[in-house]
This record gives C-alpha cells, structure tokens and sequence, in this order.
C-alpha cells in the first residue's frame, strides 16, 4: 500500500503562498498542513499525523481497502476447502473447550485458589476432586502435561564437558556474597547449564583419603551408584531440586551400595539388586522392565563419556546427598527416623566423595572396559529374562570383615 493518502485537495506550493495565509496542521501544531481529509475534512500535513488524527477515519479507509482487495480475489475450490476444514476443527474443538468446562472435576473454590496463585495441596482438595486426581495419574493423563526430561548425558555437550588437572571446574559461577555455603555444598545445578557443575575444590590424591589402597571393587560399585543416579533423575523428572529428601530417599533405596553398606562383587550382581527394586511395587509404575533395561543404557551412555563427565555426575550425586542433609537439618520429623536417614546420608556422602576422587584419578580406558561388561550383562540378562516379568534374584552380599571402601573422616 501506498504511504501517501491521496485527497481532494492537491498539495500547495509554499514557494507561491505566503507563509501567514497557510494553515496549521491540526493534529501535531507544528507544520504547515499540505492535505485534507476526504471524510473529517481535518487538515494534516504527513501521514503519521493522519493515521492519528482520527480512528474512525483510519479504520474506515483500511476497511475500504482490504473488501475492495477481497473483491477482486476468486477463491477456487481448494482454498474453499481449507477454509471449511479450518472452520469444522475450530468447531469441534470449541465444542470440546465447552464440555470441558462443564465437566470440570475442580470445584469454584480450588480453581480461585489456583487463579489468586495460593499454593495447593493434596490435602486441599476434596473426595472428590482427590478420586479424579488419583484416577489422572494411575491413567497417565497428567504426564502429558509435564514436558519430557532430556538427559544431560545424551547431550552433544556433555561429550566436552573440560575439568582442570585437579579436578575443578575451569569457570566458576558466580555466588552471592551472603552464601553461607559453597556452590558444591550448596548451590543447585545451574539450569543454564546442559549438565552438572563440576567440585569448586581440588579433589585430593585417594591416597590421602586412606592408607590402604582402593578396592578392585570400585568399578562394580561404581556402576550401582550410576544406575541409582539415572534412577533418581528419571524419576523426578531431572529435578531433584524440587525434593532433595524425596529424592535422596529414592536413591538410598534402589542403591545396594549407598543405602545398605552392600557390597557386590560382580557386576551382574549390581545390576540384578537394581533392577529388583526398580521393578518392585513401590517403583513398578515406572515401567518395569523396559525401564530397568533402559537405566542400564543410561549407565553405559555415561561410561562412554570421558572422566570429567563421570566426576560431573558424582558431583551432583553428592550436591543431592549434601541438599537432603541440609534440609532434614530444618525440618521437624521423628527423631528415630530422621536420625537413620541421617547416618545413611553421611556415609553416602563419603562414599560418593571417595570414589569421585578415585575416578577422577582414572584413564579413560578403564571406562570404555566397564561399559563393555555392563553390555555383555545386559545381554545376558535380556536372554535369561526373555518372556519372564520378573529379575532373577541374586545371592546377597553379606557386609563381613573388614569393608572394602575406607570411609574418609
């Protein structure tokens, strides 16, 4: 469309006018005015003063525009089509709108509650609005609101995540002043970042943590604890924020070696006890099988990335563990149970240490070796498992003599 509105009246010469017999432009004040409007006769000297001059004439002369540009469109009989199609989908899900709202299972006191932006709790919903809670989730229909978790190990940039010599990370975040802790005691994973933060302090030699030398087991164990890991993160959605003390309580249950002092020799062994608690009746809701196979495939997607990611993940591992303790610390519970949650995170929190330290002390092929007999495990366990719906149950480790992992003081 053209910039200039085109009037009745043509545009004076200034240069053949005086300049006291020319009228003032009646929208700005300011500029002589060159033109009239063909419908308010308002005078205006430029087009940002006619389109502000009046609304209704502005309104009126697009109209007139756009029915005279329709005027000369001949719609055929595909674009005739579409346009039926877009108005019956429009139609149905009007109609689907309405009846949704007609049978909304909330009643008008929760959903104001919701709308004014007051927290709500299970325990604010009624009967019956608890019936329809519960059936949404036995059903599946509230995950189809919640936006699918992407792994930060199936990320491009976790196959380039850099750590310094001793362990740090290169760049530090910054922290507020008034922190009263550290970003590896207490700062959450910056969501900014596609995966985990690494220590803000060097991690010392394994041989300053114990006198003996580490256990031949660690690999083993090592893999319990990712696999625990994944658990956890798949679990809560990749948010363990939300509730560090949920999921530390997840994380001691499902790992052998973190919340039962269990000690697998095997990593058949390790495998097995996970997948018999992720296939047990407090977890079975999570998929069963499928999804224990698919935490094996996690556990070997992280041992085929380099030792900085390894060192990442335990490192959030322990910001978990150090988040739950520090929020047990506030929160009113019995003290029988808050106590033994208690010891058991404080000796995770060891363990975890311990063998960050001791895997950051590794090369990378030692990783490429156990993922390649986490492999072989799987294998044999998909053959042995076949149509069953069920693990096999292995014998368990009994925690006898002396332990294998040094706890650090």
């Amino acid at each position: 469309m053209a910039d200039e509105i085109i009037t009745s009246e043509a545009v004076s010469s200034s240069s053949e006018l005086n300049s006291s017999s020319r009228i003032i432009c009646r929208v700005c004040q300011k500029q002589f005015s060159q033109y009239t409007c063909p419908r308010c006769n308002t005078r205006y000297c430029s087009l940002p003063c006619y389109k502000s001059h009046s609304l209704r004439c502005t309104e009126s002369f697009m109209r007139e525009n756009v029915m005279e540009e329709l005027q000369h469109l001949q719609p055929d009989d595909g674009s005739k089509q579409k346009m039926l199609d877009i108005l019956k989908r429009f139609h149905s899900e009007d109609e689907a709108d309405i009846m949704d709202e007609d049978d909304s299972p909330l009643s008008e006191e929760t959903i104001q509650k919701v709308l004014s932006g007051n927290q709500l709790s299970f325990e604010d919903l009624s009967a019956e609005e608890k019936k329809h809670f519960q059936r949404a989730v036995a059903s599946g229909e509230l995950s189809k609101l919640i936006k699918p978790w992407e792994p930060w190990w199936s990320k491009p940039s976790a196959k380039y995540i850099s750590l310094g010599q001793d362990g740090t990370q290169l760049v530090q975040p910054l922290v507020k002043e008034d922190t009263a802790v550290s970003s590896e005691d207490g700062i959450e994973s910056d969501p900014l970042h596609d995966v985990p933060l690494g220590p803000d302090s060097p991690l010392p030699s394994v041989s300053k943590l114990s006198a003996a030398g580490p256990s031949p087991l660690l690999a083993v164990h090592l893999v319990d604890i990712m696999y625990s890991y994944c658990f956890t993160l798949r679990l809560y959605n990749g948010d363990w924020q939300s509730d560090p003390i949920g999921s530390a309580t997840v994380l001691l249950s499902v790992s052998s070696v973190l919340g039962q002092r269990g000690l697998p020799e095997t990593v058949l062994e390790a495998l097995s006890h996970c997948m018999e608690q992720t296939c047990s009746p407090a977890f079975r809701h999570m998929g069963g099988l499928q999804f224990a196979l698919g935490l094996i495939n996690d556990t070997i997607a992280l041992l085929h990335l380099d030792t900085p990611a390894l060192v990442c993940m335990l490192c959030d591992l322990r910001r978990l563990i150090q988040h739950a303790e520090k929020n047990l610390k506030s929160e009113k519970s019995r003290k029988s149970k808050s106590s033994e949650i208690k010891t058991k995170l404080k000796s995770a929190e060891r363990k975890v240490y311990f063998i960050m330290c001791w895997a950051h002390e590794q090369p990378q092929e030692a990783w490429s070796s156990i993922a390649a007999i986490v492999e072989a495990e799987k294998s044999r366990l998909v053959e042995f498992i076949g149509s069953k719906t069920s693990v096999p149950k292995m014998k368990k480790v009994q925690n006898e003599g002396k332990p294998l992992i040094k706890e650090v003081e």
